[in-house]
């Protein structure tokens, strides 16, 4: 629920009741993962989607009956051979969903939505599993371990739930925790679902080229905060780059090592200019990051590749590097060659392989709970 904070806290601001279904669970090649969610007000008002459309119908009479009890459920959905018009997902995958009330005065949940519209980093732990009495029960976990709301069970629950949401914060992820009810990690009691808000992750543009204007604007679609960076100020304009949330005049490697960069960081080098790319690359290619891509000709490449061997960077750190930057769709337009370069970026994020679903055997969707969720993703 917390994709939809924005939404949802001006609801509670307007003092609104409403319920919010959120995807638990899921199996097979189910649409939308753990953390998905749709929201129905007391007027009928529908955000989000748990499904794609498959069941929405249904999720939706649920969440008025929630509202209507004041009671929480868990409700699965999946595909029935037996009787194909009944309520379902029709691409044979199964999802679980939790329907929860939020009704005035502010809960729990409508501090950690205002956490989530403020980019806090929290974590929102709900038990969707377990004794009827629980369902529902919430805890908000800030980073410092800090937290509040309860789970009305065992009093080691909430100290192990704590734990165990904060872990999954620092990670970024969004899953389900299994416990025992009296807070020990014995599966079987308790199924918490923790979703995880952290500020979104990065793309970092070097070269102030028209290919990065567009790619600008593709990393800011796909929820990434970006950043272009060039040596030039004449081209590394705000004016230029209007979808960047920050244009930086600087020497490529001279910001790289200033701003840093984390696991989930992606960086393109657009610049295909060796006094550029050789001391970036050979500090990239040293620091964690999700994704290294550089852009070129193949001869560019192998020379680009020369150089940086030249300076020491070793065969496995240049293993990290992807270039010619992007997937192979005939790209020529800035436009598409920002497709391609996205294109891959989303395939290394998420396991796939780039080749087209028509005639192969590939999943269409992966495992969500071994893919987790960032604040973007």
């Amino acid at each position: 629920m917390l994709d939809l904070a924005d939404e949802l806290r001006r609801w509670t601001e307007e003092g609104r009741e409403f319920a919010v279904a959120t995807v638990v669970a899921v199996g097979g090649s189910a649409p939308r993962g753990p953390g998905a969610a749709l929201a129905v007000d007391s007027v009928g008002t529908v955000i989000g989607s748990v499904s794609g459309g498959c069941v929405e119908g249904a999720v939706y009479d649920l969440c008025l009956e929630a509202m209507r009890t004041g009671t929480s459920v868990l409700e699965r959905f999946g595909y029935s051979d037996e009787d194909a018009f009944a309520v379902g997902l029709t691409c044979g995958g199964t999802i679980e969903v939790l329907i929860t009330p939020v009704a005035r005065p502010a809960t729990v949940l409508a501090s950690a939505l205002s956490a989530a519209a403020r980019n806090e980093p929290a974590a929102l732990a709900r038990v969707a599993r377990g004794p009827a009495e629980l369902l529902g029960r919430a805890l908000l976990v800030r980073s410092d371990g800090t937290y509040e709301g309860d789970l009305g069970g065992h009093p080691d629950l909430d100290r192990t739930a704590v734990a165990e949401a904060r872990a999954l914060l620092e990670a970024g992820r969004t899953g389900a925790v299994d416990l025992s009810a009296d807070g020990s990690h014995c599966p079987g009691g308790v199924t918490l679902l923790v979703e995880s808000n952290v500020p979104p992750p990065r793309m970092i543009v070097f070269g102030a080229v028209d290919f990065a204007s567009a790619l600008a604007r593709a990393g800011k679609f796909l929820g990434y905060h970006v950043t272009v960076c060039d040596a030039r100020p004449v081209f590394a304009t705000r004016h230029r780059f209007p979808d960047a949330d920050e244009v930086v005049v600087d020497w490529p490697h001279r910001h790289l090592r200033r701003t840093g960069t984390d696991a989930r960081t992606v960086l393109c080098v657009l610049t295909h200019d060796a006094k550029f790319d050789v001391p970036l690359l050979k500090a990239a290619l040293r620091m964690p990051a999700a994704f290294i891509g550089a852009m070129g000709s193949r001869r560019t490449h192998e020379d680009r590749e020369r150089r940086l061997r030249s300076e020491g960077v070793t065969e496995a750190e240049l293993a990290r590097l992807r270039s010619p930057i992007g997937l192979d769709l005939g790209a020529r337009t800035p436009e598409e060659t920002a497709l391609s370069i996205a294109a891959e970026i989303v395939a290394v994020r998420r396991g796939g392989t780039g080749v087209p679903l028509t005639g192969s055997n590939t999943p269409i969707h992966r495992d969500s709970a071994s893919q987790g969720r960032s604040a973007a993703a």
